[in-house]
């Protein structure tokens, strides 16, 4: 079996107001085989659309390829507007070389509540995708299963929103499920009623132009 091992450390400064946590990145960025358009970094993959949408919401004018100029970039946008990334698996398993987290096994998961604990400054974490299966929610409430700690349903309107109080300083923290910035979540999002709606609106909107709108109200 492939172990897929997490290629890059938590993105976290002193600073930090909301972090960012998914899963893990394709394999190949943990191989180090990128592709020219891929950036070495978190959320780099060429297929992935976590940093085309912020780079719509601040205007980043980001470049999208192999260089350190544009992972340089990334992390200056990220320390500006006090943005961290966590991901919450370290390590996991697959039989098959591929991102799809239903195929992730024998999961080993970071001690995201210890690393918390050390950045007071932290209010809110933005999931990059729901409770599903082997999805970063779903990793992080078996992690609070640990602590004893359970997520308290704020509001049920995707993108769900949870709270719960860290174990030692019981400093309150809020948890935003979004829709997952990936092409595969592309289905699910055009079964949600809200986009329903607004396609119906405007006629010409598209799945991303779905996300960036959501996006939007938990970055800003």
């Amino acid at each position: 079996m492939f172990c897929h091992q997490h290629p890059y450390p938590p993105f976290l400064f002193s600073n930090t107001e909301k972090v960012i946590v998914g899963t893990l990145p394709p394999p190949r960025f943990s191989t180090g085989d990128l592709k020219p358009d891929d950036v070495n970094f978190c959320y780099g993959s060429r297929d992935g659309q976590l940093w085309p949408i912020l780079d719509r919401i601040f205007d980043l004018k980001l470049s999208f390829e192999d260089t350190e100029e544009a992972v340089a970039h990334r992390k200056e946008f990220l320390r500006a507007h006090k943005l961290g990334i966590c991901d919450i698996v370290e390590t996991a398993y697959r039989e098959k070389i591929d991102a799809s987290d239903l195929g992730m096994q024998k999961v080993v998961l970071r001690d995201l509540v210890e690393i918390l604990e050390r950045y007071p400054s932290v209010h809110t974490l933005l999931f990059t995708g729901g409770n599903s299966k082997n999805g970063p929610e779903y990793f992080f409430r078996r992690h609070l299963k640990q602590y004893n700690v359970k997520l308290a349903l704020i509001d049920s309107e995707v993108p769900r929103i949870h709270e719960f109080r860290l174990p030692k300083s019981d400093r309150l923290i809020r948890t935003v499920s979004l829709t997952a910035p990936s092409g595969a979540a592309n289905r699910a999002v055009g079964s949600m009623s809200a986009y329903k709606r607004l396609k119906k609106e405007h006629p010409k909107i598209n799945t991303v132009d779905f996300r960036v709108l959501q996006y939007r109200n938990h970055f800003l």
